[in-house]
């Protein structure tokens, strides 16, 4: 298995490469009945989209949404939905010069040795791009979670490099060009990424994305845990190294008197577990940190070797971002909603009939 679905009873199959005349996704298992339309894609393609501003890589692309199958009418019919988005403004020959040459920190040379060649134009699959596909198949899974269980997805950057917030607003998140929660900074970090640019390197990025509303009782005891595949999700996005649930990492250094969240009537005194208790939703909040690494793709000059086993410096030329976290925050909403619509399907399948458990305690805090 090649492995470019994911998903159970709500199968997502991306396809597609960087620089080729299109790319797309099948989305199958989608309840019928959902109303759907080109236009509803717009909103978050555009704050996925490359060219929005000048800290992101400049290629600029139509992303326009073709449904090719499963919608009739406007409506979802339950069969396999077939969307797909031509590629506009590839540049092919920025990636003449390196098309024998290893990128440090890129796929190029675990591509070659799993499949014995490789696509080299913008990293071909391994290329952010392939997230445009991702963030479609979620806008048909924010609108069923919002639409069937008020279900809000929603993220923001929270660390570039050493830069953290000072305030926290998620008000503010998506007045400016950084998904940032604290607008008072917008000014420190455009002259940080301006700096950044001109030196022709590239940092990190933290990103914070929360499931508002989500029912206590989605996710499985053992192995389909939601924390579990909602972390599997996040890592198969491009430039992730890190995946936190609540309190992530942190939780090492706290004791187990502050980590544990106390319940009472009025719900639970905090969420340090990220909302899933056992691998299943606990009606708070679900919570989850992911972190990007800086960008390979450099203008520096940096040794590699290429396809014969040659030593070569290497330079990389093209559009790039200096920070691809600034473009993530819509992709790690997409992941954890399609996670969701998914377990939800699964719940639904399973423990229909359940019904309302009580007592049932109010989520509490985010």
């Amino acid at each position: 298995m090649s492995d470019n679905s994911f998903g159970r009873l709500l199968r997502i199959t991306t396809f597609g490469e960087s620089h080729g005349p299109a790319i797309g996704c099948v989305v199958d298992g989608c309840p019928p009945g959902i109303a759907i339309a080109p236009e509803d894609f717009r909103a978050d393609l555009d704050r996925r989209a490359t060219g929005k501003s000048r800290h992101t890589s400049q290629r600029h692309e139509a992303d326009e949404v073709e449904i090719l199958s499963g919608v009739y009418e406007g409506r979802t019919t339950g069969t396999p939905i077939g969307l797909l988005v031509r590629n506009t403004d590839a540049r092919s020959k920025d990636y003449a010069k390196i098309a024998e040459q290893f990128r440090p920190g890129h796929a190029d040379y675990t591509y070659w040795q799993k499949y014995g060649l490789r696509d080299p134009r913008g990293g071909g699959r391994s290329s952010a791009r392939e997230t445009t596909m991702r963030v479609a198949a979620a806008v048909i899974a924010k609108k069923w979670l919002a639409e069937k269980y008020g279900v809000t997805v929603r993220a923001c950057v929270s660390q570039i490099a050493d830069l953290r917030p000072r305030g926290f607003d998620w008000a503010a998140v998506e007045g400016n060009d950084f998904f940032w929660p604290d607008a008072g900074q917008a000014a420190e970090l455009e002259a940080y990424m301006d700096a950044l640019r001109k030196s022709g390197d590239s940092v990190g990025a933290r990103v914070e994305v929360q499931a508002l509303n989500v029912p206590p009782g989605w996710g499985e005891p053992v192995y389909g845990k939601l924390d579990a595949e909602i972390a599997a999700a996040m890592m198969s996005i491009n430039a992730v190294k890190g995946v936190e649930i609540g309190a992530g990492f942190a939780s090492i250094g706290q004791k187990g008197s502050e980590h544990r969240d106390l319940m009472s009537p009025a719900g639970f005194a905090s969420n340090h577990a990220g909302g899933i208790l056992g691998g299943i939703s606990s009606g708070q909040a679900v919570t989850c940190s992911v972190a990007f690494k800086p960008t390979s793709s450099l203008r520096l000059p940096g040794d590699t070797v290429d396809i014969h086993g040659q030593p070569v410096e290497v330079i990389t030329t093209g559009r790039h971002d200096p920070c691809v976290g600034l473009r993530a925050p819509p992709i790690c909403e997409a992941m954890l909603a399609l996670v969701l619509m998914d377990q939800a399907l699964r719940h639904r399948a399973q423990c229909g009939d359940v019904g309302p458990v009580s007592p049932r305690l109010p989520g509490g805090l985010p």
